[in-house]
């Protein structure tokens, strides 16, 4: 009885043996390769479940992916046009398309591919940037060049069955001994931009300055000519109403002379005179402080008329002689696009109007 038990028990696993040794399942990320004896009997791509001959001695089965897989190269130091050095990070994406020759040419395994992509990959990303000055990378160049690394890996990479879906740039940097060569450079050229701008202010603020300096002068010299021209006629109108006036009554006009004369001669400056009591300054001053008498026959009284102000010719350059010709005025332009200009030339203000002289009171 227990020598039956153990047969049928040895039966029953001998059978699960042979079951599950003919079967296979294939899931939707992987793709199933059979061999017998070596040699490739069929390729397995859609999901599902599969029977082969039992054991693994006679068929055997390779499951590999059906994903795509991502390779990457980090801090590849690349030479672009110009003999510059960058650091590039990148990536690419791949597939196993043909697993015959997969199977085949890489042996089945995924590190013979990838040594295989990482010497395409160098080369085909030192090939797109040599072809290249460092701006490419950081343009609408971009993408053109990872296609360009795409379809120079392509053909290599097909003889493995394998295919290159996508290449993607992830980073473009400065090499570090490049990055502060460049920025050194760029800084130069920003301060030399910056100096230029500042001379072209200077220049500008010279030029503004000297405008309105001018003008100022030009202004006083017209204000100054003005008053001077209104100074004399007023003058010239005094002593016009003086000799209107005075000529009524000689007597009269000799007699406040005479006070005037007092009044500045004897004030209190200590100054000494040794003149005789006699002489014509004492005319009016030995009377007692009497008044002389009024004359009842004055003249007949002079209506005086004003003088003409003449006013400044609005032509006529203030500074007349001086010879300061006419200067380029500048301009700025602002960063809005306006532009800013000084004020030009100087107008000569009017001159005052007076009032006409009233006649005097008979």
């Amino acid at each position: 009885m227990n020598n039956r038990l153990i047969i049928i028990g040895a039966v029953v696993l001998a059978a699960l043996y042979v079951f599950f040794s003919s079967i296979y399942i294939v899931n939707e990320r992987d793709q199933a390769i059979v061999m017998r004896f070596g040699q490739i009997t069929d390729i397995r791509t859609e999901p599902g479940l599969y029977f082969k001959v039992p054991t693994d001695i006679v068929d055997t089965v390779q499951i590999i992916e059906n994903r795509l897989l991502r390779y990457d190269i980090a801090n590849m130091t690349v030479q672009v046009s110009g003999n510059a050095f960058y650091q590039v990070d990148a990536f690419l994406t791949y597939r196993i398309s043909d697993p015959r020759l997969f199977r085949e040419r890489a042996l089945g395994q995924l590190s013979v591919v990838e040594s295989r992509l990482g010497t395409r990959f160098d080369s085909a990303l030192r090939q797109v940037y040599g072809l290249r000055e460092f701006n490419a990378a950081l343009s609408e160049q971009r993408p053109q060049m990872m296609r360009e690394a795409r379809d120079l890996i392509r053909p290599d990479m097909a003889e493995l069955g394998i295919e290159v879906v996508d290449v993607r740039i992830l980073r473009t940097d400065l090499d570090q001994e490049v990055s502060a060569t460049t920025f050194e450079r760029m800084r130069a050229e920003r301060l030399a931009e910056a100096a230029l701008l500042r001379a072209r202010g200077q220049e500008q603020a010279q030029s503004l300055r000297a405008i309105a300096d001018r003008q100022a002068v030009e202004i006083v010299a017209a204000a100054t000519r003005d008053a001077e021209i209104i100074r004399g006629t007023g003058d010239a109108e005094r002593n016009r109403i003086f000799a209107a006036a005075y000529g009524q009554d000689t007597e009269f006009f000799e007699f406040y002379r005479s006070m005037e004369s007092y009044r500045k001669a004897l004030a209190g400056t200590g100054t000494t005179m040794v003149l005789s009591p006699d002489s014509e300054f004492f005319r009016y001053f030995g009377s007692n402080g009497s008044l002389p008498a009024a004359n009842t026959n004055l003249a007949t009284p002079i209506q005086p008329t004003a003088a003409p102000i003449t006013a400044p010719n609005g032509n006529e350059q203030a500074l007349d002689g001086l010879g300061i010709e006419d200067a380029t005025i500048p301009s700025i332009t602002l960063d809005d696009g306006s532009e800013l200009s000084p004020t030009v030339g100087t107008d000569v203000p009017e001159p005052v109007e007076t009032a006409p002289a009233a006649a005097p009171a008979q």
